[in-house]
């Protein structure tokens, strides 16, 4: 079995098919998936559609991506994240790419989701785009190994992968590591260790070949860790067993290590 660790199903190209979606990811033994929140005005919609299966789990956050939208604090984060269904805080973190300015009300919001994630013990999902130092600092700043959490669509070099990983974060790898010119994120996929790894889709986004240019969903997940199965020279179901073991130890899903067995 596998769990995507990172999609948005919410997203309208997966939402108006969300059935489909759901049977392609049986068809494909994808037995869990997690939703991620990225702005609190459509926290809703993602916790209703983690709520329609047993499978499905959600996150609550605000991605650094948005700037006109509500901004959280600690205590609404707290709120939200004391329904069983979500399992972690974010997608938080920092981009230098579409904020190029590296704005401090950026790192003030990363900061919030930090401490939130602290107060209620769920593991945070991390978003760093061209700002994988000062991503490192605020973790160590704001003490984030108490709680740890996931580098969501790792795509930084061994280096930073070694400083998140002494962090206690786990490396998560999307379908960019099918691409033929990601030389960076498959060697870091071969040297994670097996423990500390973790498969994503970021569905709608980053199809992995064969699907390059069309939109992902969940059940692509497979090709991910068919990949990483063929980059560490060991069987599919070494990688798919690992992937979702850690994915229950970090983010404490119980119920799915019921389903596992």
């Amino acid at each position: 079995m596998l769990v995507d660790s990172h999609c948005h199903l919410d997203f309208p190209a997966l939402a108006e098919r969300l059935p489909d979606v759901l049977a392609a990811m049986q068809a494909r033994d994808v037995g869990a998936a997690l939703c991620i929140g990225v702005n609190l005005e459509d926290f809703p919609q993602v916790l209703a559609i983690a709520e329609q299966a047993d499978n499905l789990y959600a996150t609550v956050g605000v991605h650094p991506e948005y700037t006109d939208v509500e901004e959280p604090d600690e205590a609404r984060l707290l709120s939200l994240a004391n329904h069983p269904k979500v399992l972690g805080i974010g997608e938080t973190g920092l981009d230098y790419y579409w904020h190029k300015d590296k704005p401090e009300w950026q790192r003030q919001r990363f900061r919030t989701h930090i401490r939130a994630a602290r107060q209620c013990g769920k593991p945070l999902i991390v978003h760093t785009r061209e700002s994988a130092a000062d991503t490192l600092q605020v973790l160590r700043e704001e003490g984030a190994e108490q709680v740890g959490g996931v580098m969501h669509c790792f795509t930084e070099n061994w280096e930073i992968a070694c400083q998140a990983l002494d962090l206690g974060f786990y490396l998560s790898f999307s379908g960019i590591v099918t691409f033929k010119n990601a030389a960076i994120v498959k060697d870091v996929a071969k040297k994670c260790p097996l423990d500390r790894l973790l498969v994503e889709t970021d569905a709608p986004y980053l199809a992995p070949t064969p699907f390059r240019g069309k939109p992902n969903e969940p059940s692509y997940v497979r090709y991910v860790a068919e990949e990483i199965a063929l980059l560490r020279e060991i069987p599919f179901s070494a990688v798919a067993q690992a992937s979702t073991e850690n994915f229950i130890r970090l983010f404490k899903a119980s119920k799915l290590k019921n389903r596992e067995s």
